[in-house]
């Protein structure tokens, strides 16, 4: 959520990334064949074949080497430690033309530490769509070790990602200034400059990347996967997926049901939404967890600088976006926080309760000491902006996915009608998320759905995970998920806490249930409630 209109769409933001940020700041076998007593083949559920792809695709065995540091592109950073391993793999640019151009895609593994009981490869997405797994999964490996006992633990860039064809737009000058753009604009001509900046994006990505904007679709992103299932030699694909990866991982099951292992969906898009309702329910969402953390700092006393009454907090937070509409607060950087990046920082903040921390010291920094340097930092992380000024390509690529995936385009007639709906679930977001309508306006690929497909008749068990706090993907998206999965497939598991996901999020009742259906293949109850 930063303060351009395009990249306030964020239909299910990354959240890796975010925290890292902050942080910074201060019944199966064991080959993964999963029973579900749903009986014999069932060819009209079978999968598009992965054998209608060439040999050379199929067969080629990947070169697995030491990892370098991540790229600009992936976000910059250290090179992970020695456990970790980097590799390409070539998969079809357009699927439609299996025998023509190829592009590359980034791999990143680390090998299960008890080869003697190895289940085989479990493959992660972090969401975005557009966040690096090849960026993201050494930061949070620590997370995963028990896994590694006996899975490798696989990420990789999607399509369009990081150093997997990644798209391109703006340079970093130019995304600085894009940044500074008024992204709910009050007038004309506020207006008037929030879309001439849109047109130029567009344009940018036109110039620089057209050749995959039309194949950076999550229906391509699945059928690379399974492609991966296959050269990294496992049967079945275990996964896990995470934000957008919950949607990716739907969409892999209505492809591929048969071929689906130990499969875990964890802050679980809702497929049933269209782009504008998704943007609301994020609006509801959002502001469910601000709410979450005022009462808990109110109850913090003297240390928390919006004081005692939650009620009051609030308006203390809207008054400060009001000033900071008209003028920005000043940071170390030279930088100034605007309004819109404010807010993107307030959300950043969110993605975790152990980030509220970090949001209180932010808030405390703008309201006493009338500077802007933790809430910008926060906004940088949103946007993928180092402290050198270089980008991520998260905010394009999240662009890039979401419109070519997505039929519907709105007009600034749909969001002024709908934002009054949108002010009232969410004052403090509801305005920017509104105004996220407009990401895919003028954008030169059209969209291919309407909503994802994800019905997987046939496949083995998959444990949804709904967290009763998440903002980014509120938690009713988990029913929806599991039940469009299908009776007997869809099995969901809810978790009472905060944050963008559950997996780790401080229940370990949570964490045991999906460790020992990964590990030992045991399918909880279905509709299972952790605190």
């Amino acid at each position: 959520m930063s303060s351009s209109i395009r990249t306030i769409r964020a239909r299910a933001l990354v959240s890796a990334a975010v925290v890292v940020a902050l942080t910074a700041v201060a019944g199966c076998n064991d080959d993964g064949g999963s029973k579900n007593g749903k009986g014999g083949k069932d060819k009209a559920s079978e999968a598009p074949s992965a054998s209608g792809l060439p040999s050379s695709l199929t067969e080629q065995k990947l070169n697995w080497k030491s990892c370098p540091a991540p790229t600009t592109l992936q976000g910059a950073g250290d090179a992970p430690g020695s456990e970790w391993q980097c590799s390409t793999m070539r998969v079809p640019l357009d699927y439609a033309k299996p025998d023509g151009a190829t592009i590359d895609l980034a791999l990143i593994r680390s090998e299960a530490t008890d080869q003697s009981k190895r289940i085989g490869s479990l493959i992660f997405n972090f969401g975005g769509p557009g966040g690096s797994g090849v960026s993201t999964l050494p930061g949070f490996g620590a997370d995963y070790q028990r896994l590694r006992a006996r899975y490798d633990l696989v990420s990789f860039d999607p399509r369009g990602v990081g150093e997997s064809a990644g798209v391109t737009c703006l340079s970093d000058k130019e995304a600085d200034a894009s940044d500074a753009v008024d992204g709910s604009p009050d007038d004309a001509a506020e207006l008037a400059a929030a879309t001439a900046d849109q047109k130029n994006f567009v344009d940018a990505c036109e110039k620089n990347s057209a050749k995959v904007l039309p194949h950076v679709d999550t229906v391509s992103a699945a059928r690379d996967m399974d492609l991966m299932r296959q050269v990294l030699g496992d049967k079945k694909l275990h996964y896990f997926g995470i934000s957008y990866g919950t949607e990716l991982g739907g969409v892999y099951a209505h492809l591929y049901p048969k071929n689906v292992g130990r499969a875990v969906f964890d802050a679980v898009v809702d497929p049933t939404e269209d782009p504008e309702r998704g943007n609301f329910g994020q609006a509801k969402g959002f502001q469910l967890a601000l709410d979450n953390y005022l009462k808990d700092c109110a109850k913090k006393g003297l240390t928390c600088p919006l004081g005692s009454d939650p009620d009051k907090a609030e308006k203390t937070i809207i008054s400060l976006l009001k000033r900071l509409d008209k003028n920005p607060l000043p940071t170390r950087s030279g930088r100034e926080l605007t309004q819109d990046q404010a807010v993107g920082g307030i959300a950043a903040a969110l993605y975790s309760k152990d980030s509220w921390q970090y949001l209180t010291m932010g808030l405390t920094e703008a309201l006493q000491a009338k500077q802007g340097n933790i809430l910008l930092l926060m906004s940088d992380s949103m946007a993928g902006r180092d402290e050198n000024g270089h980008y991520s390509n998260i905010g394009p690529a999240n662009v890039a996915i979401n419109c070519v995936d997505d039929k519907q385009r709105y007009t600034v007639a749909d969001v002024k009608a709908k934002l009054p709906e949108y002010r009232k679930a969410s004052p403090v977001f509801g305005e920017f998320l509104a105004w996220g309508m407009l990401s895919c306006q003028d954008w030169p690929v059209a969209g291919k759905t309407d909503h994802p497909e994800v019905s997987a008749p046939g496949s083995a068990p998959i444990l949804v995970v709904g967290n009763t706090g998440d903002p980014a993907t509120p938690y009713e998206g988990a029913r929806k998920m599991a039940k469009g999965l299908g009776e007997g497939v869809g099995v969901e598991l809810t978790n009472k806490g905060e944050g963008h996901g559950a997996y780790n999020g401080g229940s370990k009742c949570t964490t045991a249930v999906v460790d020992d259906y990964l590990l030992n293949g045991k399918v909880p109850a279905d509709g299972k409630v952790c605190s």
